[in-house]
């Protein structure tokens, strides 16, 4: 993937070195007086916290815990130094702004103005609007400050864990949540809280299984519409790692490698020929009006 041609991007924040501390709550379905509104949509490794029947319900995948858990303190290093590295700093902050030119003439065609997101790089956890955020979570998108999150360390899992290398890999991810970002503007995060709070567990999950795909269709749509003076910034082979990308975190791949089992009414993010079809869809029309909520 070539990226150089566009300018980095100044919506961004670095809060690693940070020494953010841990603030775990209970398992899924504790009532956690939360009234946080479709509380954080993830990248798909652990699972997403939603507003179910009045409670924030984390429905949990891959093992693990932790969910984004409101006014959970946090802990700032005495240095507060960054540490990240410039090449991954210069990474994110170009990929941030190929999103933003590319939705931004998106936008600008279809008669309206796109507000930009924040992305903000962190240590191991970080305190957001929408609560406490941990790096085991994966990457995120908080509607309630218009911010995506990500510990860097998690593009090392994404290759070593599961398989899924590659610079375009890894601006998958980015693009996902800028997805989010999106559905945001346009709305459709509220229509999917609404439809959530009177749905059961089965039908919750269903209707976020339709946010997260659309969010991967999306990515695809800032993929086929990417340019730099070269045109489209994908090289060969970058097809196929946004393909491995999505095909690892799919649900029921996930499931089958933590429980040996696959339980269709707990997906939340959709399977993995589901992931790779709305990724392919959006990467094959490069129209954002192909990606059905």
């Amino acid at each position: 993937m070539r990226l150089g041609g566009e300018g980095p991007s100044g919506n961004f924040e670095d809060r690693t070195g940070q020494g953010g501390g841990f603030g775990l709550g209970g398992g899924g379905g504790n009532a956690l007086g939360c009234l946080l509104p479709l509380v954080a949509s993830r990248f798909g490794l652990i699972g997403v916290a939603i507003l179910l029947l009045g409670y924030c319900a984390l429905t949990q995948l891959g093992g693990g815990g932790g969910g984004l858990v409101p006014g959970a303190p946090t802990t700032t290093a005495p240095s507060g130094q960054s540490t990240l590295p410039p090449q991954t700093r210069d990474f994110l902050t170009r990929v941030l702004g190929s999103t933003e030119e590319t939705w931004g003439e998106i936008f600008q065609k279809n008669g309206s103005r796109y507000t930009p997101t924040t992305l903000v790089a962190y240590t191991r956890g970080t305190q957001t609007a929408c609560g406490f955020g941990q790096a085991a979570m994966g990457p995120f998108y908080c509607p309630n400050d218009k911010k995506i999150y990500i510990d860097p360390a998690f593009f090392n899992e994404l290759s070593q864990r599961f398989g899924a290398p590659g610079d375009f890999a890894q601006a998958y991810v980015i693009a996902h949540e800028v997805g989010h970002h999106i559905q945001d503007l346009e709305g459709t995060l509220d229509t999917a809280h609404n439809a959530q709070a009177s749905a059961g567990q089965a039908d919750g999950n269903a209707i976020q299984v339709k946010v997260e795909l659309q969010a991967d269709c999306y990515a695809g749509v800032w993929a086929a519409n990417a340019r730099d003076a070269q045109g489209n910034i994908l090289e060969p082979g970058d097809v196929e790692e946004g393909m491995r990308a999505a095909e690892a975190i799919g649900d029921d791949t996930l499931q089958k490698q933590t429980q040996g089992r696959v339980v269709p009414d707990s997906f939340t993010h959709g399977t993995s020929a589901q992931r790779m079809q709305a990724l392919r869809l959006g990467m094959q029309t490069g129209n954002p009006a192909s990606c059905k909520f």
